[in-house]
């Protein structure tokens, strides 16, 4: 899995794809996410959706322990800080502005493939866009069935404004699942 440095940390340059969490599915780890063979979202270049924070959790945990270094799901906070790409107060992982041709115009039908927009300035790819990305932190919420909910952030291919900036913050109990919620990992070097 490709991973761009941003400073301190090392991320995923996209979300996870279909061909990336194939293996795992084989495996037999996790069973086939809804809509897995639906040819609006089963593309190996996608960004594999409908996933549960567990699987994301456990796919981390899964790649971990096939190599030597640690992959996880990113605090919401690491998220926003590799996001902005070095530029401190930006409104969007590119500057002021989001560039031209960043998100698709008109209807879709699911998710388009990753790494086909512009790096930010850590070289990370679909940073806000796409899907909205599950984080590693945990949201206590009383009116939630267990109680908890998990961070995401990111953006839908899903919703009228395509793309979210930086600091926006989702939250979802962490056992649901939507076609537009995926996921990058954060790598630790031993």
């Amino acid at each position: 899995m490709p991973v761009s440095s941003s400073g301190r940390l090392w991320i995923s340059r996209t979300p996870v794809t279909n061909a990336e969490y194939t293996p795992f599915v084989t495996a037999g780890l996790a069973a086939e996410p809804p809509w897995w063979r639906d040819p609006s979202f089963s593309r190996a270049d996608q960004p594999v959706v409908g996933i549960t924070w567990f699987e994301a959790t456990a796919f981390g945990e899964w790649l971990s322990s096939h190599g030597s270094g640690i992959w996880r799901l990113p605090t919401a906070a690491e998220w926003e800080w590799a996001a902005r790409g070095g530029l401190e107060d930006a409104p969007t992982p590119w500057g002021e502005a989001l560039p031209v041709g960043e998100v698709p115009e008109g209807e879709l039908q699911g998710p388009w493939p990753v790494g086909r927009g512009t790096p930010n300035g850590f070289g990370l790819l679909d940073m806000g866009t796409i899907v909205h990305e599950w984080c590693s932190d945990i949201l206590l919420d009383p009116r939630s069935p267990d109680g908890e909910r998990r961070l995401s952030c990111g953006g839908s291919w899903r919703h009228r404004v395509r793309w979210s900036p930086p600091g926006a913050r989702s939250s979802l109990p962490p056992s649901f699942r939507y076609a537009d919620y995926g996921f990058r990992l954060v790598f630790a070097a031993p």
